[in-house]
């Protein structure tokens, strides 16, 4: 990669996790979970939640900019948009643009245990195609919506968006000893390559987040600088495998406090289970600063908040415990990530330094 003036930077497009619109008190200032990642004049963009569509046009941005959608994983927060950006994003495109790429999760294979808190066995839906995995997900997508695709080919002359969006599953590589029930997240295995241009090589690894197998972090690697983006995980050694020397560390964190607020009281089946699940799958703020002191990362940036309205003064309350630049960005926040960026940043207390900028 040509070592150009590409000053790389991320713009956290949404910052809020869960298959949710939140209520109550800082309800709307969280958008669903989103990422670009802008190299010179290339948008690669990280995961599809909720509002992704109007982030972008937000940050100045358009569907037609973008290289490639790289999914972490396929639980509904982080794909429920993709429809409307390859539907919506069809009146951006420029003549003559190469398909964009969607990137992300082949299928399970098998469906997960069934809880054990389970009175009566569930029923999976779709049993035909219980666990599709990107492309299924993406041709099953612009099936759905034919009658307004096809409306619009043969009546508006509009293009179709299976011409100018090309999805794929991510190949695991051979003899990982992978398997989605009993080894998910293969230990002391190496990221992987899942993309590259001229601008960014991608890699990736296996992360921890029963029951979704397989799920996802990536690594963008350019000539200035790096951005690991955690996708949905509990504390993983294989995160930290990926995240090793990185210059921005982008983690998921969640508010146990209010796990045990929310679930703790409800006296259901249900409840105890949804509860059971966040705290084998998500991480709290202490673990994602140990995970990044552990990976030498040299800026840690908090998203995918759980719950979105949660407010900032907590995820904040432990930064002192990171010595590197601690973030709890905002929407549409510009947080840079070059190496001249990371050299700035050392030894500067994260109290008093403001990495990230609002645009």
């Amino acid at each position: 990669m040509a070592a150009t003036s590409l000053k790389p930077y991320v713009v956290t497009l949404g910052t809020a996790g869960g298959p949710r619109w939140w209520s109550g008190a800082n309800a709307g200032k969280r958008s669903g979970i989103a990422t670009a990642v802008v190299v010179g004049e290339a948008v690669y963009l990280v995961d599809a939640g909720s509002g992704v569509g109007n982030q972008l046009m937000k940050a100045g941005f358009s569907v037609a900019d973008l290289r490639g959608i790289f999914l972490t994983h396929l639980h509904s927060d982080h794909c429920i948009d993709l429809a409307s950006l390859a539907i919506f994003g069809l009146f951006t495109l420029r003549p003559g643009q190469e398909p964009i790429r969607i990137i992300g999760p082949g299928s399970r294979g098998e469906l997960p245990p069934v809880s054990p808190r389970a009175v009566v066995q569930p029923t999976p839906i779709f049993p035909e195609q219980p666990t599709p995995g990107t492309k299924a997900m993406f041709e099953h997508l612009m099936r759905a919506y034919g009658t307004d695709l096809n409306d619009r080919i043969i009546d508006a002359l509009r293009p179709s968006p299976l011409e100018h969006f090309s999805a794929a599953d991510i190949e695991l590589p051979a003899d990982l000893g992978y398997d989605p029930n009993s080894n998910p997240t293969p230990a002391g295995m190496a990221p992987f390559e899942i993309y590259r241009d001229e601008l960014v090589t991608v890699t990736a690894i296996l992360v921890e987040h029963p029951p979704v197998a397989p799920a996802f972090a990536f690594r963008f690697d350019t000539a200035e600088g790096s951005v690991t983006i955690s996708g949905d995980t509990a504390p993983c050694e294989n995160l930290v495998t990926l995240a090793r020397g990185t210059d921005l560390l982008l983690h998921e964190a969640i508010d146990f406090e209010w796990v045990s607020r929310a679930y703790g009281n409800v006296a259901t089946e249900e409840a105890q289970a949804s509860m059971d699940h966040h705290r084998r799958s998500h991480t709290s703020v202490q673990d994602a600063i140990a995970l990044a002191e552990k990976a030498g990362a040299a800026r840690l940036a908090l998203h995918h908040l759980v719950p979105g309205t949660t407010p900032k003064s907590v995820w904040v309350s432990t930064a002192e415990e990171f010595s590197g630049a601690f973030l709890v960005p905002d929407d549409l926040d510009v947080i840079p990530f070059s190496t001249t960026a990371r050299n700035d940043a050392a030894g500067v207390p994260s109290t008093e330094m403001e990495m990230a900028t609002s645009l």
